[in-house]
């Protein structure tokens, strides 16, 4: 029985085995976040974050953006379980400070490829407007 349960352990972020709650879960205690550190630095509700890891819902595209971002995964893996996500080593709890200097650093970047995508997007319609003169 225990070689079973040890099984279950190692399969626990697999495809078949976990769900997108069960990933957001593991992710952000990967962290050592608590739920409502979490919340506060999504800018949502506790009652929502609870919802996404019970798989009673789903998060929007930009807050999805925004998570995947803060805990350094992938949305395709937080969506599927494939792609850059969580590894058994990665799961260790932080102190509660650097955890939130972590999770802050990482939505910094996050903003900071919006802003770098915004300013490709503008720098084409200027160039697109040059052309035209």
């Amino acid at each position: 029985m225990d070689d079973h349960h040890d099984q279950q352990d190692e399969e626990y972020f697999g495809n078949d085995a976990s769900t997108f709650g069960d990933r957001v879960t593991a992710a952000r205690e990967a962290l050592g976040l608590s739920e409502e550190l979490f919340a506060r630095k999504l800018g949502v509700k506790l009652k929502t974050v609870r919802a996404w890891e019970q798989d009673l819902s789903e998060p929007r595209a930009n807050k999805l953006q925004m998570m995947a971002g803060m805990m350094n995964v992938s949305i395709m893996w937080l969506l599927t379980g494939e792609g850059e996500g969580v590894t058994m080593e990665d799961d260790r709890a932080l102190p509660a400070d650097m955890a939130e200097l972590l999770v802050d650093l990482r939505r910094s970047k996050t903003e900071m490829r919006r802003m770098a995508d915004r300013m490709g997007r503008m720098e084409k319609r200027l160039q697109t407007m040059l052309d035209d003169v």
